[in-house]
């Protein structure tokens, strides 16, 4: 190993190891929001709006006098429950069309495959703009249009890693024992597909993560009063011809970093996997 290559190495675990724990400081502040925010989210205070920042508001204040601090470290919760939903869906119903698919084989593979590319060619954004219309507006139609979306990226990677697993010795070995498909699935297909699968499903955290907070900003997702980064964003544009930047910017910012985090953990996670199976 050449010493500009060891550098580069050290520099992207160092990048790998900030954006771990930028995720974490994102998960504890969305755990103890209503420890650590100094206000109420919701609390109004027209008589401070667009503040800017003071000693009282450190980010100033919105348009209705909202402590924008606040607003952000409440705006965690929904801003990474809703991508959590998402993701646990998704990779479970992506993991099992997908390996069912290579397993069964046939008709049914040919059926799930098809499937699968049918709904992936379909924008995710516009599935969930049909289904608020359907259901109203909030989290609930948002998070299930965003799973059934993004199920198919799940799919079809662990179609493909499952059809490779299953050309291996191992697998043909169980099977000639007799082990019934349901045991070779269970006990040592999947927990050599995991990791990838994992990988892919922390980079779909934070696309997730953005296609929400682009549907509370077109007023599709989230309702105000409720703190959420994206309706934050859209809430802030109007204060941005006052002059007023930081109540559109913040909230965008936080957006951005919470993004790359989860894209540069999940592609660190897939580098790794890929160097131990070489």
């Amino acid at each position: 190993m050449t010493a500009l290559t060891l550098r580069r190495r050290l520099g992207g675990d160092r990048m790998v190891t900030a954006a771990f724990g930028v995720l974490v400081v994102l998960i504890a502040t969305a755990v103890l929001a209503p420890l650590i925010a100094p206000y109420d989210p919701t609390a109004l205070d027209f008589s401070a709006t667009l503040s800017g920042s003071t000693p009282e508001h450190l980010l100033g204040t919105d348009q209705s006098g909202r402590d924008l601090l606040s607003r952000l470290i409440y705006g965690a919760r929904t801003g990474l429950l809703g991508p959590l939903l998402v993701v646990v869906i998704s990779t479970v119903l992506g993991t099992l069309l997908g390996v069912a698919a290579a397993w069964i084989g046939g008709p049914i593979d040919a059926l799930l495959s098809r499937a699968m590319d049918l709904v992936f060619s379909f924008p995710a954004l516009l599935l969930a703009i049909i289904l608020v219309a359907v259901f109203g507006v909030g989290l609930t139609a948002p998070v299930i249009a965003m799973s059934v979306a993004y199920a198919p990226y799940v799919g079809r990677l662990a179609r493909s890693t499952a059809l490779t697993e299953m050309n291996r010795p191992y697998i043909q070995a169980y099977r000639v024992q007799g082990w019934s498909g349901w045991t070779i699935c269970l006990r040592h297909l999947l927990p050599n597909i995991v990791p990838l699968i994992l990988a892919q499903s922390a980079i779909n955290f934070g696309y997730a993560l953005m296609d929400l907070a682009a549907l509370s900003f077109l007023g599709f997702g989230v309702q105000p009063p409720a703190a959420d980064w994206g309706a934050m964003v859209n809430e802030g544009a109007g204060a941005m011809l006052q002059g007023a930047l930081v109540p559109a910017l913040a909230p965008g910012a936080v957006i951005v970093i919470a993004v790359v985090a989860f894209s540069m953990v999940g592609e660190s996670i897939a580098d790794r996997v890929a160097l131990r199976e070489q």
